[in-house]
């Protein structure tokens, strides 16, 4: 079983209050874990396919 490092609970906030700020909708959930930096510490897993 993988265990997975969340980011830290200080960059979350920051990043919820920064996107409370921003106009237009929210990205998806890929480009929030770019942005709080989750990306580089997940395992490589297929995520499904964004649904239109």
């Amino acid at each position: 079983m993988s265990s997975f490092t969340h980011p830290p609970k200080h960059l979350v906030r920051e990043y919820l209050e920064r996107r409370k700020r921003a106009a237009g909708p929210p990205p998806s959930p890929e480009e929030i874990r770019r942005q709080l930096g989750w990306a580089m510490m997940m395992p490589q897993v297929k995520l499904p396919a964004a649904r239109n």
